[in-house]
């Protein structure tokens, strides 16, 4: 099992940052691995909501995520298969004194053992997903 999370600041209200993040079709915005997010359950969303990603790394392909945890303005959870991995992804808000601090928990399961492998693979998902919540700030802050 690979674990680990990334925090950032974000200068904009906790209410905002939740409703962008908790509608997963924003997502090709501010990841650069995913090229398409579709809502693919009816009615609105929340827990139970599946969503069909297009991704171009580490291979092109496509995945079906669903929302399994809701804590309106405070926490979201979703699980399911990225890539290779199966996944589960949390992301929690807390206040800070000028917006509110984004805590990405990232687990993924590989199919097979990495051995010394799984740390070297860790650090470089850990990275790039540092560099999406970077891109997401930014795009966050830009709405103004």
């Amino acid at each position: 099992m690979i674990h680990f999370a990334n925090s950032i600041d974000i200068a904009r209200p906790a209410d905002s940052v939740y409703a962008y993040l908790a509608d997963l079709e924003h997502t090709p915005e501010w990841n650069w691995a995913i090229t398409a997010a579709e809502k693919i359950t009816p009615g609105p969303a929340g827990v139970g909501t599946q969503y069909r990603f297009s991704r171009t790394t580490p291979r092109p392909g496509t995945e079906i995520v669903e929302v399994i945890g809701l804590s309106p303005g405070r926490r979201i959870e979703v699980a399911g298969r990225l890539g290779p991995f199966d996944a589960r992804l949390v992301y929690e808000l807390t206040d800070t004194p000028s917006g509110v601090r984004l805590t990405n928990s990232v687990e993924l399961e590989p199919p097979v053992p990495l051995g010394p492998l799984g740390g070297v693979l860790s650090g470089r998902v850990r990275s790039s997903v540092a560099e999406n919540l970077g891109v997401l700030k930014r795009v966050l802050e830009g709405r103004g």
